[in-house]
Order: C-alpha cells, then sequence, then structure tokens
C-alpha cells in the first residue's frame, strides 16, 4: 500500500468515527444533540462507576430537568477541585484525552468525538461538596446521574450575565420550563442586585413566567 493510500484510510477512519452515518458511500454529521448526549452518558457513567462526586451542568442539565434545547457545544460536568486528579484518571485510563487548558477553572475531555468540559468553579463560584448534595438524579435517557439543582443551574446562567455575555433568549428557554423546580425568591436575593439578572427577573416577570417581587 502507497502512503497516499494509507493516508487516505487514517482520514476515512477519524471521519468514521465523528461521523458514524453512511448513506450511498457519503458520510453524514450525526445530529449534534444526539452526539453530545451520547457523550454525556458515557461520562457520567464513568464517574458513576467510580464513585466520583459530581453534577452535570451547562444544557444537558437543562434537557435533563424537561428544557426542550438543542445542544450545540459540548457537555458539562460539575466536580471539586480536590478530585480533578482522580478523575482526570479515571478518564485518561477509559482512554479518554484530557487536557488542561490555560484557564485554571475547567478540564477539558473529549468522548465520542464531542468536547467535554469537567467544572471547577460555577460563574466563579468554586464546586463545593454542598453544591452536588444539591444534585437531583435524573435520567438522561437511559442512564440515571447527579444533575444540578434547578435553582443551582438557573443561578449558575444569571450569575454569567454580563455587558458582553447577556443572551436572555437561551437562558429564557431554560427558565420557563424549569419555573415550578427554582427557588425565585432565592435567586432574587441572590442575584437580584446584578443589574443583567434583576433585568431577566423582570423580563420574566412581564412574561408572567413568574410572580412579580412581594412588595
Amino acid at each position: 500500500m502507497d502512503q497516499e493510500s494509507a493516508s487516505g484510510q487514517r482520514e476515512q477512519a477519524e471521519r468514521s468515527e465523528e461521523w458514524p452515518l453512511v448513506v450511498a458511500g457519503a458520510a453524514l454529521p450525526p445530529d449534534r444533540t444526539q452526539a453530545i448526549l451520547a457523550a454525556a452518558k458515557r461520562i457520567g457513567s464513568l464517574l458513576k462507576a467510580h464513585d466520583h462526586p459530581f453534577a452535570l451542568a451547562g444544557g444537558v442539565a437543562a434537557y435533563a430537568h424537561g428544557a426542550v434545547v438543542r445542544l450545540q457545544h459540548d457537555a458539562d460536568f460539575c466536580i471539586r477541585r480536590e478530585d480533578t486528579e482522580a478523575v482526570t484518571r479515571t478518564l485518561r485510563e477509559a482512554g479518554l484525552p484530557v487536557f488542561l487548558p490555560p484557564e485554571d477553572w475547567l478540564v477539558k475531555a473529549r468522548c465520542l468525538g464531542q468536547d467535554v468540559d469537567l467544572i471547577l468553579q460555577l460563574a466563579g463560584r468554586p464546586v463545593t461538596r454542598e453544591l452536588l448534595e444539591r444534585a437531583e438524579v435524573l435520567p438522561v435517557d437511559s442512564v440515571h446521574m447527579p444533575v444540578l439543582a434547578a435553582t443551582d443551574l438557573v443561578s449558575g446562567l444569571l450569575a454569567a450575565f454580563s455587558e458582553h455575555h447577556c443572551d436572555f433568549g437561551a437562558v429564557l428557554s431554560v427558565a420557563r420550563p424549569l419555573r415550578e423546580k427554582v427557588d425565585w425568591p432565592g435567586i432574587r436575593a441572590e442575584q437580584g442586585h446584578q443589574p443583567m439578572a434583576a433585568a431577566f427577573l423582570y423580563l420574566l416577570e412581564r412574561l408572567r413566567v413568574i410572580e412579580p417581587e412581594a412588595t
């Protein structure tokens, strides 16, 4: 086999791992939401099997709570900083690549062709035992795993608002279906002094997603 043919076969194998669907000899990209869900289930199963404390976060957590989301980026998991070495060892032993990015608040991995973020700080706050203990065990398709409590999930989204990152539409699609599970008075007390969070809470009131604050 010449070098060009061997190179072509390697490229085809790499594409097959990322794009497993083939129609009439042409590779098609997978549904991104299903691909990210598959990666989340794989990582969650590994962490559960090795008794690592964790909680599913981000868009997949919103999905687990019942929000209709279209996943586009990655699967997020919250872990404690002190568990980083043990968790990365577990993933590497399972054959998954793990990377330490310049940012010191997360660890990155790859699973089934998808990006995975292991978050050590949620909206600037360290992931704690108490945060993980508040997690709710929910099914992610067929795999049950700890998922950030709805209040913690929404609170983290509001805390991430800034003048440079303020996508109310994306957070509204999470807050609306989760409204009955969220401690809104608690979020108001914690986030209401922040201009962007206060504006979002006002939007929820005007849309009648939540009741106005009692006066």
